[in-house]
């Protein structure tokens, strides 16, 4: 204390100097030093949040853009995906579209030849008569005697008659040839069912076996039939027998 006040300096101030430094030291820190220092550690707290908020944003951006990539990605092989399905079903379904287009067609072909098949067998019908006219004026002309509808079924009757009776040889069952039994028959007049039941039946007990029957109509014959066994022909018709006429006359 003597010290002090010898260098002119009064103790009691210099304390009381202290004192109201350290109570102006402590007010400035705890009301002013320590809330600076908390509002920058604060800031400094929302400026590391907002760092870490931004970043955060960025990766959610990042699997946000890597997931529409992504799924871009998806939808671009779906849609492939669905148009290589739409081109096969559309290839499959012209192929449908062509077979049952070929399907239909060939129905049609084959109704339109069985409906020519009828529309000849109709004609050939209605035309009976005009041919038994047409075969009866051929023979007048020729041998100079009318050729009528009864005649014409007589010729047929006796032909029938001389395969039962074996005046007509048509094959022995030892020359049917292996695959022979087709046969086919011409006549000037369409044949009536029961005419070719009668033919069939009698054609069947000469040669042994059941042959397959074709018939034809040719007004150029004039009367009776030809008969095609095989490579064997059994001419019963009025123009074979003019024709072997004028050979025996040549």
């Amino acid at each position: 204390m003597e010290a002090l006040e010898g260098l002119g300096i009064n103790p009691g101030f210099l304390l009381s100097q202290v004192v109201n430094f350290l109570i102006l030291f402590a007010g400035l820190y705890f009301l002013l030093w320590k809330p600076i220092l908390k509002m920058l550690d604060e800031r400094k707290e929302r400026i590391q949040q907002g760092l870490e908020d931004a970043e955060r944003a960025k990766e959610e951006r990042e699997r946000a853009q890597a997931e529409f990539d992504k799924r871009l990605e998806e939808a671009a092989q779906e849609r492939e995906r669905i148009i290589a399905r739409a081109r096969e079903e559309a290839q499959e379904e012209r192929k449908a579209i062509l077979a049952e287009a070929e399907q239909e067609a060939e129905r049609a072909l084959i109704e339109a030849r069985e409906e020519a098949q009828l529309e000849r067998e109709r004609i050939l019908e209605e035309l009976r008569g005009q041919v038994a006219v047409l075969a009866i004026a051929a023979a007048n002309r020729l041998i100079g005697e009318a050729l009528d509808e009864e005649r014409q079924r007589r010729l047929v009757d006796e032909f029938f008659s001389g395969i039962s009776a074996g005046r007509v040889q048509i094959i022995d069952e030892a020359e049917l040839a292996v695959g022979d039994t087709n046969a086919r028959v011409t006549s000037a007049l369409p044949l009536t069912e029961e005419e070719k039941a009668t033919l069939a039946s009698n054609l069947a007990a000469r040669l042994g076996t059941e042959p397959q029957l074709e018939f034809d109509v040719d007004p150029a014959i004039l009367g009776g039939l030809v008969l095609k066994v095989g490579d064997r022909v059994i001419d019963g018709s009025v123009a074979g027998k003019l024709e072997a006429l004028r050979e025996r006359l040549v």
